[in-house]
């Protein structure tokens, strides 16, 4: 350990001494930027920013569990990536296949698909699937692994299977445009029944949502960092903690 791991490790443990954890945001999301810059700088290949960072994962969700935090959810793919070249593309989706299938295995954690799944290859779904059916009685962590996810296409993909549960039960589209609210486009999301995010982390020094969780994050605390997603550590994590915790949730109010 050299001296500056040694001085960030103690300034961590003070951080963290101090971190009251009644003000612990119960769900964070997260959007893991920064993959191809950190191994351009480090002069390694995008997909090797990608592996560093998908190994980050679990490190991020260790810090997690120290902290009592209950929802995790993980932006590993956005619909717009789908558009990149294939030769980009079947290794990305490589990785995050082994991140998936590493999270299931830990035997901690509870995977959640958030996304399109017909927007996946089949390979990909199948992945997705068993995690999620491998992981559904664990009591730790709900990890949600957000892949073809896009936060326009949710709302896209909640008001039509509203429509479709409504057709299916004979409504008429003047009944349905005379009861329809926010209530009932939540309970048709990928996260319905889970608490939306308190706060949403954003790495590598973007600050913007860029589509994720427009619906959930309306109320939501944001934390932009400027450290690349692989190179994200304990004492980052927790000054973002720390950050929220100081801030006073109006909730619109």
């Amino acid at each position: 350990m050299n001296l500056r791991d040694l001085v960030y490790g103690l300034y961590a443990r003070r951080v963290e001494g101090r971190l009251d954890h009644a003000q612990v945001p119960k769900h964070i999301g997260v959007i893991l930027d920064g993959n191809r810059r950190w191994a351009k700088a480090s002069g390694g290949t995008p997909e090797q920013g990608h592996k560093a960072g998908a190994d980050k994962i679990q490190e991020l969700l260790g810090w997690c569990a120290e902290t009592d935090v209950e929802v995790v959810t993980l932006w590993m793919l956005s619909t717009d990536n789908l558009n990149r070249p294939e030769e980009q593309l079947v290794p990305l989706l490589a990785i995050i296949e082994d991140a998936v299938r590493s999270l299931a295995a830990d035997g901690r954690w509870r995977v959640h698909h958030v996304g399109t799944l017909d927007l996946l290859p089949a390979r990909t779904q199948s992945v997705l699937k068993e995690a999620q059916e491998a992981t559904r009685d664990n009591t730790g962590i709900l990890v949600n692994v957000a892949v073809g996810y896009g936060g326009r296409q949710e709302i896209a993909d909640a008001v039509r299977s509203l429509l479709l549960e409504h057709a299916d039960r004979g409504t008429s589209f003047e009944e349905l445009a005379e009861i329809v609210d926010v209530e009932h486009i939540s309970e048709h999301l990928y996260t319905r029944g889970q608490p939306d995010p308190d706060l949403v982390i954003r790495t590598s020094g973007e600050q913007r949502l860029s589509g994720f969780m427009l619906w959930q994050s309306a109320h939501s605390e944001y934390y932009f960092c400027e450290v690349h997603w692989p190179a994200f550590r304990k004492v980052d994590f927790l000054r973002a903690l720390r950050d929220y915790a100081a801030r006073h949730r109006r909730y619109g109010t």
